[in-house]
């Protein structure tokens, strides 16, 4: 059996910078822990059959809702996001954000396009661009 050593979050979170590109953090039960720096606005989108967990890490959050307000999330706050409700993350300052939510999750959701992208491990580079 090996052994599992905890991960330092903000270490993690310095080994890159490309915003709305996560990193894998850890996987569990079918799901993964993703890191995510955000700065300016995402793309609104759904996820039909995933719910997805925001937690604030460093920063403040700004989730909009087509059908509803913005909800501001602060550093050491999370929001759940339920599956298909349409949202979109933004941060007018750079924000860390540690996600939750199956493997499966397409980071662009319904919604596809250029934006989206595949996590990749910590430690590795993202695709070109901007990201998730």
């Amino acid at each position: 059996m090996t052994v599992p050593e905890p991960l330092n979050l903000a270490a993690a979170f310095a080994g890159f910078t490309e915003t709305y590109a996560p990193r894998v953090a850890a996987e569990l039960n079918g799901q993964m822990v993703k890191l995510a720096r955000i700065q300016g606005r995402f793309v609104m989108h759904a996820h039909p059959n995933e719910d997805e967990l925001f937690l604030v890490q460093r920063g403040e959050l700004l989730m909009h809702f087509e059908d509803g307000p913005t909800r501001t999330v602060r550093e050491g706050e999370l929001l759940v996001v339920p599956r298909g409700v349409r949202h979109c993350p933004d941060a007018h300052e750079e924000c860390w954000v540690l996600l939750f939510e199956p493997a499966t999750t397409v980071n662009t959701g319904d919604v596809g396009g250029e934006r989206t992208r595949d996590a990749v491990p910590l430690g590795n580079r993202a695709p070109s661009g901007e990201g998730a």
